[in-house]
C-alpha cells in the first residue's frame, strides 16, 4: 500500500512558535512528530510514502532523504498552497497506480491501524472510505451523518454550534480510490473535505468507520502538550539522560521525563512530570519545569519555574522568571530577569521581553 501524508498544514495557534522548521519536525517526546508516523506506517506494511508539502519542502528533504524505516520517500511539492484535495491531484503521477491509496493529515497522533480502514475500503466498493472518530466538540472538525451500513449521507466541514449531524468527525485519514483524481480539478486550490467529500456523500460513495483507538488533532499547544505527555506516559515510562548530559546535585527529576543529549540541569532544579528538554539545553540552578516541551540550545536561568509551555529552539530564559500554563514563546526570544507571562502568552519568534506580560496576548 502506498501512503500520502499531507504535510503542509500549519496549525494556527502553534504557527508562531518556529520559522525555521515546519509542524512535522516538531518534537515529541525528542524525536519529530513525522518520526513517529512514518515509523507507524512501516508496521502498517506501507511500502511508499508521498509527502505533500508546501511549507519548508527544502528542510523536510534535506532531513528525510530517500527512505526511512526502509519505505521509499518521495516529495510532491506545491508551488502555492493547494489545499487537501489539491495537494492528493499533484501527487497523482507519483502515486501512479490503480491501487486504493491511503492519506494522512500530518498533523495527528494516533495508534489507529490503518489496514482496517483498506479492508473496510475494499468492502464496500467506495471510492473514499474516511476514519471517523467521536469527540464532544465537532466544531473543529467535518461532521458527517451516516447510515446503518455506515455510508456517508452527508458532510459538513466545521459546522457552528447545533449543525453537526452527528458527533462523529473527520479524523484525517483516508483510503482513496484512484478514482478520486476525477473529482478534483488539475492545478488549483480544492478543499477534499469542503467540495470533494459532499460530492461523493450525494452519488453515495462514500463511508465511514468508526474507531476508538487513540487520536489527537495536534491543532493547539494545549494538543502538542498532550501529546508529549501521552507519549511520554506510554512510551518513556521511566525517566530517561540522553549521552554527555550532567544532572548536578540536588536535582529532582519526576518520571516520566526525557532529556536529550549534552543537557545540564543544575543544582537543586526540580524537572518533571512530563517534560521533554531537546539537546544543548542548559538550565541553571533551582529551576522548576512540568508538563513542557523544550526545543534544543535553548539557556534557562536559575530560579525559574515554566510549567505548561512550549518553548522553542535558541531561546534565553533569564533568572527568577515565571512562565504559567499554554504560554508559547518562539524560536530566539530572550525573556529578561524577574518576567512573568501569565496563561495563555503567546511570543513570536526572535522578540525580546523586559516587562510582566498579565494578560494572555500574542508579542509579535
Amino acid at each position: 500500500m502506498k501512503a500520502v501524508v499531507l504535510a503542509g498544514g500549519f496549525a494556527t495557534r502553534l504557527r508562531p512558535l518556529s520559522c525555521t522548521r515546519p509542524k512535522l519536525l516538531f518534537p515529541i517526546g525528542n524525536k519529530p512528530l513525522l518520526d513517529w508516523t512514518l515509523e507507524k506506517l512501516a508496521k502498517n506494511n506501507v511500502k511508499k510514502v508521498i509527502l505533500a508539502v508546501n511549507y519548508m519542502a527544502d528542510t523536510l528533504i534535506q532531513h528525510y532523504g530517500k527512505s526511512k524505516h526502509e519505505m521509499k520517500l518521495a516529495y510532491s511539492i506545491e508551488e502555492k498552497p493547494l489545499g487537501t484535495g489539491g495537494a492528493i491531484k499533484n501527487a497523482e503521477k507519483l502515486i501512479n497506480d490503480q491501487k486504493p491509496f491511503l492519506v494522512i493529515n500530518g498533523d495527528i497522533f494516533t495508534n489507529f491501524d490503518y489496514t482496517k480502514l483498506l479492508k473496510k475500503h475494499k468492502k464496500n466498493d467506495a471510492i473514499a472510505t474516511i476514519a471517523l472518530y467521536h469527540v464532544e466538540d465537532p466544531s473543529r472538525y467535518g461532521t458527517v451523518k451516516l447510515t446503518e451500513k455506515n455510508r456517508v449521507t452527508q458532510f459538513i466541514e466545521k459546522p457552528t454550534c447545533g449543525e453537526a449531524p452527528s458527533n462523529l468527525v473527520n479524523a484525517g485519514m483516508y483510503i482513496l480510490d484512484p478514482q478520486i483524481f476525477d473529482y478534483i480539478p488539475n492545478g488549483q486550490p480544492v478543499s477534499i473535505e469542503r467540495e470533494t467529500f459532499p460530492k461523493l456523500a450525494d452519488e453515495k460513495k462514500i463511508y465511514g468507520h468508526n474507531f476508538e483507538d487513540l487520536w489527537i488533532d495536534i491543532g493547539t499547544p494545549r494538543d502538542y502538550l498532550r501529546v508529549n505527555q501521552l507519549l511520554l506516559d506510554t512510551k518513556i515510562k521511566k525517566s530517561q539522560i540522553g549521552k554527555n548530559s550532567i544532572v548536578e546535585n540536588g536535582v529532582e527529576i519526576k518520571d516520566p521525563t526525557i532529556i536529550d543529549e549534552e543537557v545540564t540541569v543544575g543544582k537543586k532544579s526540580k524537572i518533571g512530570p512530563h517534560v521533554a528538554i531537546g539537546k544543548h539545553v542548559i538550565i541553571r540552578k533551582k529551576t522548576h519545569i512540568e508538563n513542557s516541551v523544550i526545543f534544543p540550545q535553548t539557556t534557562i536561568s536559575d530560579s525559574t519555574s515554566i510549567k505548561g509551555t512550549i518553548i522553542g529552539e535558541g531561546v534565553i530564559v533569564g533568572s527568577h522568571v515565571k512562565i504559567k500554563e499554554d504560554c508559547i514563546i518562539g524560536d530566539h526570544t530572550i525573556i529578561q530577569d524577574n518576567v512573568t507571562l501569565t496563561q495563555g502568552v503567546t511570543v513570536c519568534p526572535f522578540r525580546k521581553v523586559s516587562e510582566s506580560v498579565l494578560t494572555p496576548k500574542c508579542l509579535m
